[in-house]
Order: structure tokens, then sequence, then C-alpha cells
């Protein structure tokens, strides 16, 4: 009964001596932080960027029919916020030396396969003043917009292209993501 005893402490002694050194602990802590910015950019990848739409009348059929170039991921913008796109023309005309076409034979919508933007998508008739192609789109990145460029057959059979010189008609077109 003794040997019991003494073996009974030795264990509790055992437990204790155990549970104290475990419990003995060494803590360090650190805090992280997360910065954010507002970000909103049209990316790299963009064919809008540097990029040309060619319109080519070559043919009575040309003149008399809608033409569209759709360009695949014309815009690609990351938003950490909601934003509209607006385009604009950088004048009121398309420019052949003292030559002149107006901008509002061009028509930019969202092409059927519109990408990866969501929003309201608008047709706009390109004018020298900002409107607006995509509304409320949400935030994400890499966001992708297909876009076609109509001049429809109502315009390039008028009096604003038919009599016009032949040549090249240029003028630059401006898209603005802005933040909500």
């Amino acid at each position: 009964m003794k040997k019991q005893i003494v073996i009974a402490a030795l264990t509790f002694g055992a437990i204790l001596f155990g549970t104290n050194h475990a419990q003995a602990q060494n803590t360090a802590t650190t805090t992280v932080n997360i910065t954010l910015n507002d970000v909103i950019s049209i990316d790299a990848g963009s064919t809008a960027i540097g990029n040309t739409v060619d319109f080519n009348y070559a043919t009575a059929a040309d003149y008399n029919s809608d033409q569209t170039v759709t360009k695949a991921n014309s815009l690609k913008v990351t938003s950490t916020k909601n934003f509209n796109v607006k385009v604009k023309a950088g004048g009121t005309s398309f420019v052949n030396g003292t030559n002149l076409i107006p901008v509002s034979v061009l028509t930019i919508k969202a092409a059927t396969a519109s990408g990866t933007m969501g929003g309201t998508k608008n047709a706009v008739v390109l004018s020298s003043s900002d409107q607006t192609l995509v509304s409320n789109a949400p935030l994400g990145s890499a966001l992708t917009l297909n876009l076609d460029y109509t001049i429809p057959a109502s315009k390039s059979s008028s009096s604003d292209i038919l009599g016009k010189p032949a040549g090249t008609y240029t003028q630059t077109v401006t898209y603005t993501a802005t933040a909500l």
C-alpha cells in the first residue's frame, strides 16, 4: 500500500510538472496592414489603344449596305468600384485635308459577344461630346468589352459620304472609364 501511494504521488507530480512546462510559452504578435487604393484603368491589351478601325468603300454595294467592323477586346478595364465608360470623337469631322465627313456617320456599340464587362450598354452615334457607352458596370479585374463600329447604309449612301473626294478620312476616338 505504501508502494502504491508513492507511485500515485510520483505520477501526480509528473503530471503537474509536465503540465506546468507545457503551459510555459513565449509568444509574439505582428500587425498586418492591407492598404487599398481606388483604381480605375483601361489596361494594356485593349485594342482601342493605338489600333485603327478601317472602313473601305470600293464598290457601289459598299455604299449601299451597312458596314460593321468588330474589334475584340476593344476595352479591358480594371476598377475597384462600379464605373461608366464614355466615348467621344476628337473633333466634329473625319478629316482628309480640307475635306470633311461628319463623325455622326459612325455608331459604336457593344458587340453581340460583348465580353466580360457588365452594366448597361448603349449604342452611341459618335460626336465630339462625351456620351455614355456603358453605365454602371460592376467592379472587376480585366473586364473586356468587344465593340462594333458601324456606318449604316443610310449614312454611306447620303451626302454625308457621297460626293466627297476619294482618300482616307481620319479622326480619333477617346474612351474614358470613370468610377462611380
